[in-house]
């Protein structure tokens, strides 16, 4: 039987990505899905594609997401699925880095992500699960990624933390973290298809399994942790790195 029949899911950065193929497979398993992103045109086009709720809302403003949460209380009521998305991705070593380099990420990666959990608490149904996207960077260090793997870090605390506090109203919190997949987020980082394509076979040189990963291999694992199989999983961060953090 599917579980997710009469599920409400809500997930930030929906339309490309991760987010896009948890948005499909949560749907395809009977959910009500609704999908967020900051770019009107690709939240519409993705909503279209995937058949589901598109809104406009982003995820670095507070006030809109309070919009957010009234739009969808009024619209759905509660929330039985909260996967919280949305993020970007840029470098820059701690010598040259800008405050606007500072803000751009923690005002979506964190502060957004808290806030979106903080607002949604209030209409999120008791036993729902929310989930968050952090990264294996949140454990791993590089050179100029300082900013962003703080951010991803951050993440992990806040989930064990909301795992605590909401687990007497049987609400589960955990955080899914991908290694090397191949997603869009590195073109919206800025780098040309040459230094690209150093970076990906440089992956697949370290990982064990010698590919990326998918997108659908994530959203595979969300859905799970979002499912009633899930049910004694809370507070826990899932690695989806193909071995990268054996090596």
């Amino acid at each position: 039987m599917n579980n997710f029949q009469n599920k409400i899911a809500l997930i930030t950065g929906g339309n490309s990505g991760i987010g896009y193929a948890a948005a499909r497979e949560l749907k395809e398993k009977g959910a009500t899905v609704i999908i967020t992103g900051r770019r009107k045109d690709a939240i519409e086009k993705a909503a279209s594609e995937l058949g589901v709720t598109g809104i406009v809302a982003d995820q670095s403003d507070i006030h809109a997401t309070e919009q957010l949460v009234a739009t969808v209380t009024e619209s759905y009521g509660q929330v039985d699925i909260l996967f919280i998305n949305a993020g970007i991705a840029a470098i820059s070593p701690i010598e040259h880095a800008s405050e606007q380099h500072f803000d751009d990420i923690m005002n979506i990666n964190f502060k957004g992500a808290y806030f979106t959990l903080s607002k949604f608490i209030p209409v999120l149904r008791d036993g729902g699960s929310v989930v968050f996207l952090s990264s294996i960077v949140a454990s791993t260090t590089s050179p100029a990624s300082s900013i962003y793997s703080a951010s991803k870090a951050a993440l992990n605390s806040v989930m064990k933390s909301a795992a605590l506090e909401l687990a007497p109203r049987k609400i589960r919190v955990n955080a899914v973290s991908p290694g090397p997949i191949t997603t869009e987020i590195m073109h919206k980082a800025g780098l040309d298809d040459a230094t690209l394509g150093i970076i990906k076979d440089s992956l697949i040189t370290k990982s064990p399994l010698k590919r990326m990963g998918t997108s659908a291999e994530v959203a595979s694992v969300v859905t799970y942790l979002c499912a009633d199989a899930a049910g004694f999983i809370t507070g826990s961060e899932f690695i989806i790195d193909g071995g990268m953090l054996l090596v």
